[in-house]
């Protein structure tokens, strides 16, 4: 499909890459300007880079090239018959390896690499229909009649979503065009087959709104843009409905632009306000952008873990109502944060508004990087906030299970991959004369007016040093200050430059200099939250934070005898600080002072005793915690997030 009147394009390895006439405060600086290069996040983006290698391994003995081998009329080896292995969705996880591929590509070139990536593309290309049709399993089991048959669970436009992402993803890191043909011929088959002119019907997994609006940033076709809105504004009518499905699951009861906060599944749900939001700064739709602002904060006042997670239901992965926040059944899909990650980052680019960077922080740092161990090869589909003593492990995702290197269901390792690598992208954006950084790193940021070294050890330190490396002239530098971040300070060159206030940006105006130096301090006090009093699962429990960090108390630290399902919290001295470079490749932790409380004596388990039922609680001990992301790596055990406050007497308050 031709392009008509294409947009101001702009250059630069980024995964959201608004065009000039996009109505945002700011572009992102992707990953050929914005590089770590050192500390907290380097280290875990060189165990990621290893994940990637052994993503292809998972992909081969899990089937999912097999199947695009056969669709590609490339027979594998076994005894399958030919048949098509796993889930309908099943290409959805090779394109979203091949995209990890392309960011890890663009963070650190390696042959091995670009070999991998042009073989499986090549893959991909011989198994797409000669109308542009592609899925592999969709072919295989069904042929062309089965093509669209069953949308709310064909997953067939998510896969396709997926792809589109990948190839332009590609073709920014390397320069590969194949992949990115295979797309086109792809979306334009979407075009010719969807619309309110043409089939009058949406998928049952979001994700293609996005994409598309990327592959018109990429390519210019206003045809995607188009097709993008129609996704968006065709949901919410009963679409789903009309095949006896259930609406709600599949963010179809309410329109995008009616709706007040996101419901269903969790993952559905925000890749689908991510793609209204693209759509929203492309189209200058102001309505929109606000109503998804509004989204957004509901959300995140009523729907969103301590940790950033998001869905609370096990039942179809799902957020509950208000304040439904239970931490031991907690779902939090590791899939639904990085979805989170992605929507927060749209929307501080449209708006500027820290609190979003505030958002993409608390998500990256705990519901997302709990998902990951710190080998980078094993996996939580689940992140609850509490794991009981003694669990017992049942199904595929269960987080009893410990980490896994792969699933049945594997759409979480391939995205902790992209988003990994990719990683670099959100640390900063540029509008003219203006650097914003919004997350904190050891990096270099090579703005349009402004280049800058950073160096710091966040999250252990809240020191952050920032040395311009090259300037043009006058140029403004905006550094979030966390909404935690009370009594920070910024100086330049050791002089006192403004107010940083906490929950904003610190605004540095100057006629920049080679060689001048930026500090901003962040305090990291630790912090003793409470929730909401609705978020009756915790009510008269306190959770630890520190910086950006959640905490969490972990079985394996504890004095001997001592169960984490029995601890409560004795008010008293603030907690003892302490960096460990041994434990956990090297953590900060936190010890407080606390009591087991054991049922008393007389407790019976039925009839439940009127009066004299309140637990005993024990001598006091220490109780450590460390940084949440962090837990299950040494053992599966115990773990809390949230911990009753016992009274200064001891008994539980």
């Amino acid at each position: 499909m031709s392009s008509d009147a294409p947009p101001v394009v702009r250059t630069g390895q980024s995964p959201a890459r608004p065009t000039d006439a996009a109505t945002v405060t700011s572009h992102p600086l992707g990953l050929d300007r914005a590089r770590i290069t050192g500390g907290f996040w380097a280290d875990r983006q060189r165990a990621g880079a290893e994940a990637v290698r052994v993503g292809h391994e998972q992909l081969e003995r899990a089937g999912n090239l097999h199947n695009l081998r056969l669709a590609a009329g490339r027979p594998g080896s076994g005894d399958d018959g030919g048949e098509a292995i796993g889930p309908v969705f099943a290409d959805s996880d090779v394109y979203k390896w091949l995209e990890a591929v392309a960011w890890e590509y663009a963070r650190d070139p390696a042959e091995d690499l670009l070999e991998r990536q042009r073989e499986v593309t090549a893959l991909v290309a011989a198994a797409q229909q000669p109308d542009g049709y592609l899925n592999s399993v969709v072919q295989l089991r069904s042929g062309e009649a089965g093509r669209y048959a069953d949308l709310p669970w064909s997953h067939e436009h998510y896969c396709a979503g997926h792809l589109i992402q990948a190839a332009v993803a590609q073709v920014r890191c390397t320069g590969d065009r194949e992949l990115l043909e295979v797309a086109v011929r792809l979306a334009d088959h979407l075009v010719e087959t969807f619309g309110e002119d043409r089939r009058h019907d949406v998928d049952g997994h979001p994700v293609i709104e996005m994409a598309l609006v990327e592959l018109y940033r990429e390519t210019g076709t206003q045809a995607y843009l188009e097709l993008a809105r129609y996704f968006v504004d065709a949901r919410g009518h009963g679409l789903m409905a009309s095949y006896g499905k259930e609406p709600t699951y599949f963010s179809d009861r309410v329109p995008v632009r009616e709706a007040t906060t996101v419901e269903g599944h969790a993952v559905r749900a925000v890749y689908l306000t991510a793609g209204a939001t693209d759509l929203a700064t492309e189209t200058g739709d102001t309505a929109l952008l606000s109503t998804l602002d509004a989204q957004f904060a509901t959300m995140w006042a009523t729907k969103t873990y301590l940790t950033g997670g998001l869905g609370s239901r096990w039942d179809w992965e799902a957020f509950g109502e208000p304040y439904e926040l239970p931490p031991d059944r907690a779902y939090a899909e590791t899939c639904a944060a990085i979805g989170g990650i992605q929507w927060a980052w749209r929307m501080l680019l449209a708006t500027g508004e820290a609190r979003y960077g505030d958002a993409v922080e608390r998500m990256l740092f705990n519901g997302f990087l709990a998902g990951v161990s710190l080998r980078g090869t094993e996996y939580f589909y689940v992140n609850p906030l509490q794991l009981r003593g003694g669990s017992r492990p049942d199904e595929n995702r269960s987080p009893a299970h410990g980490r896994r290197g792969w699933f049945a269901c594997a759409c979480c390792p391939p995205n902790v991959m992209r988003t990994m690598s990719g990683l670099a992208g959100l640390l900063a954006s540029t509008a003219p004369g203006v650097l914003s950084v919004h997350q904190y790193a050891t990096a270099t940021l090579d703005g349009d007016e402004l280049g800058l070294e950073l160096t710091t050890d966040y999250p252990w330190s809240g020191q952050v040093r920032l040395e311009v490396t090259r300037s043009t002239g006058r140029s403004t530098l905006r550094l979030r200050v966390p909404a935690w971040a009370e009594g920070a300070t910024v100086t330049v060159d050791g002089t006192e430059a403004g107010p940083a206030t906490p929950g904003g940006y610190v605004e540095l105006e100057r006629d920049w200099q080679t060689g001048q130096v930026v500090l901003l301090d962040l305090p990291l006090t630790v912090r003793t939250v409470t929730a909401h009093p609705r978020v009756d699962a915790v009510r008269g429990c306190v959770a630890l934070e520190r910086g950006p960090l959640v905490y969490a108390f972990e079985q394996a630290d504890q004095e001997p005898g001592v169960e984490l399902d029995d601890i409560t919290l004795v008010p008293g001295p603030d907690a003892r600080v302490e960096h460990q470079p041994g434990l956990l490749e090297g953590v900060t932790t936190l010890t407080l002072r606390g009591r087991p409380a054991r049922a008393p004596e007389e407790y019976r388990p039925w009839p439940w005793p009127v009066d004299g039922g309140a637990p005993v609680p024990g001598d006091e001990v220490d109780l450590v915690a460390i940084p949440y992301y962090a837990w299950a790596n040494r053992e599966i055990d115990a773990m809390r997030v949230w911990v009753p406050l016992g009274a200064p007497g001891g008994t539980p308050s």
